[in-house]
């Protein structure tokens, strides 16, 4: 079953730090790009962070140098690590998984609640 499965949001507090992975069930994890999207309430979903197949990254300006995004293959598994939190940071992240080998595939996960408030 294809299937991609967030974890590790959550409520913290600015300044703090959360990790979130995404366990993928999608075939070859090593031919995929893998994202992290993600929506705020009354706002359209964003590219937060990527990494390509061959290791390399792509960051929303907004969150160069806070936010790392890693795969471990291995384990067909994408995290994001988040430091220095925001309240603008707040909402729903997503991971998406996207490969053109044998055509244009793309998968999405449930989402997991970020939530940055005192």
């Amino acid at each position: 079953q294809v299937q991609l499965v967030e974890s590790g949001g959550g409520l913290v507090q600015p300044g703090g730090s959360l990790r979130l992975s995404c366990a993928a069930s999608i075939g070859i994890f090593r031919f995929y790009d893998m994202s992290w999207y993600r929506q705020a309430p009354g706002k359209q979903r964003e590219l937060v962070a990527a990494i390509t197949s061959g290791g390399i990254t792509n960051y929303l300006d907004s969150v160069k140098g806070r936010f790392t995004i890693s795969r471990d293959n291995a384990k067909t598994t994408v995290y994001l690590q988040m430091n220095s939190l925001k309240p603008k940071d707040t909402a729903v992240y997503y991971c998406n998984a996207m490969t053109r080998v044998g055509g244009l595939t793309t998968y999405w996960g449930q989402g997991t609640q970020v939530t940055v408030s005192s």
